[in-house]
């Protein structure tokens, strides 16, 4: 009987030990999904010129784009909003590109001037633009005034359109917009490698000073400066710190290393008046001759054979406002030994990604900085400490913060504690990952591993808010 006894209160215990067991809550939260976040992308064939219907590949905004008897129009004819728009007779006019995660095409569109009235169709492409297949219905061309037609997209394939005159008359097209959720492949302000930075040329071009300052240069203090955000490293211009010698070229400001002959970070401010397009990349590479004597000046052609880019900081395509400004980017202190893969691809995306932020209504700040020795380029999968003879330290680590405010200004007091702030750090090496989300860290991370004071100028509270948040990418 007893036996029986125990038996029995065993399997209550055991059953009340099994509810109690699963009535203790899983310590671990359930991961967090962040929806991907919509996108909107507009061309609005400001930033670029063609006067001639020849055919021709033209870099707009958004891509490169062929037009094949077509040009940009800026006559009082010209139905536009804004300055230009294309100006289309009997031919088409195609992306060179393609988009993803594409829902929606919205274009303005109206007859040019006095012509009769006209006919065109839109043609999509889910193969490189190889074959097309019409999408929607003709559109009859009937009024001088813009009106705008959508066409929704149901594959979920990367896209790419040709517009199809049909008639013999012309037409305009102004705004082409691309509405979306999640990243939409879009490189605004095209690449920045041309197509790569590798190797540069046999023979030395000669340096140049500090770039001049034209009207499109940031201001050297409050709103909209370079380094309004705050001075990371505590960088001074005089030679007693040459391991952390501050250089102003302008466009940009930067902390440089006279031992690792490249910058330790740089830093510059991004709006739209930055990106107008108003000249294209100039590849000017060349050493700055504006360096303390007996430093030693890295030249556009030091980089040679080492399977490095010559790899920009501050990218040329955020500074396509002016010849100044865009050459300014090319100086070789503005460069690192970046990993193609890393440089072309990962930092690429991510530069473009800041730019399409900028065309969505928003200002960013951004400071860019490598640190360690070791990185793996595509001349072998050995690690690199050092190119050019021992004088060029190949960096271990890129990395990049921006602050992303709506334009505006009293930058500054706008930033609170739910500013959006990135932060990545990526290895530099070649099979590096081309999405940058899969490199998001904290500001504090960088710190950690930098040493710097990031955001400095901000208070403490919103900087303890701030850079212990890891943004979601999106």
């Amino acid at each position: 009987m007893k036996s029986k006894l125990l038996l029995f209160y065993s399997a209550i215990v055991l059953s009340l030990a099994s509810c109690i067991q699963n009535d203790i809550p899983d310590p671990t939260p359930p991961p967090v999904v962040t929806p991907p976040t919509p996108y909107s992308v507009v061309e609005d064939f400001e930033s670029s010129s063609k006067t001639a219907y020849a055919l021709d590949s033209i870099q707009l905004t958004t891509g490169k784009w062929t037009f094949n008897d077509a040009l940009i129009g800026n006559l009082a004819t010209d139905a536009k909003d804004g300055a230009k728009s294309v100006r289309l007779r009997t031919g088409y006019l195609a992306m060179d590109f393609d988009v993803m995660n594409l829902n929606t095409l919205y274009i303005k569109h109206a007859k040019f001037g006095n012509d009769a009235n006209s006919t065109w169709q839109l043609l999509m492409s889910t193969d490189g633009g190889k074959t097309y297949t019409q999408l929607g219905s003709t559109i009859n061309e009937t009024g001088t005034v813009l009106v705008t037609d959508s066409f929704k997209v149901t594959t979920t394939a990367k896209v790419r359109f040709e517009i199809k005159k049909t008639g013999t008359t012309r037409i305009n097209l102004d705004d082409i917009t691309f509405k979306g959720t999640g990243d939409s492949g879009i490189i605004i302000g095209g690449t920045d490698t041309n197509p790569v930075d590798t190797t540069g040329t046999g023979s030395v071009t000669p340096g140049r000073g500090t770039p001049t300052a034209g009207a499109d240069a940031p201001p050297v203090s409050g709103d909209n400066s370079n380094l309004l955000m705050g001075n990371p490293s505590g960088a001074q211009a005089t030679v007693v710190t040459p391991e952390n010698y501050l250089i102003d070229q302008h466009y940009y400001i930067e902390s440089y290393s006279m031992s690792r002959a490249e910058p330790n970070w740089v830093s510059w401010h991004l709006d739209a008046s930055n990106f107008t397009g108003a000249v294209t990349r100039q590849d000017n590479f060349a050493a700055f001759n504006g360096l303390p004597t007996g430093w030693y000046q890295v030249q556009n052609n030091s980089y040679t054979g080492s399977g490095f880019d010559r790899g920009h900081n501050c990218p040329s395509g955020d500074r396509t406002s002016s010849t100044d400004a865009n050459s300014a980017t090319f100086l070789m202190t503005n460069m690192i030994p970046q990993a193609p893969q890393n440089n072309q691809q990962t930092w690429e995306n991510l530069e473009s990604y800041l730019r399409t932020q900028v065309l969505s209504g928003n200002e960013v700040y951004i400071i860019m900085g490598s640190y360690g020795s070791g990185g793996v380029g595509s001349a072998s999968s050995n690690v690199v400490t050092t190119i050019n003879g021992g004088k060029v330290n190949v960096p271990s680590n890129v990395w990049k913060v921006a602050v992303i405010l709506p334009t505006g200004n009293g930058d500054l007091s706008r930033v609170t504690s739910s500013t959006r702030v990135i932060a990545v750090n990526t290895p530099n090496i070649n099979s590096i990952n081309s999405d940058w989300k899969q490199y998001i860290v904290t500001v504090r991370d960088i710190e950690t591993a930098t040493g710097y004071n990031l955001l400095s100028a901000l208070p403490q509270a919103v900087q303890d808010a701030i850079e212990t948040k890891k943004d979601s990418g999106n």
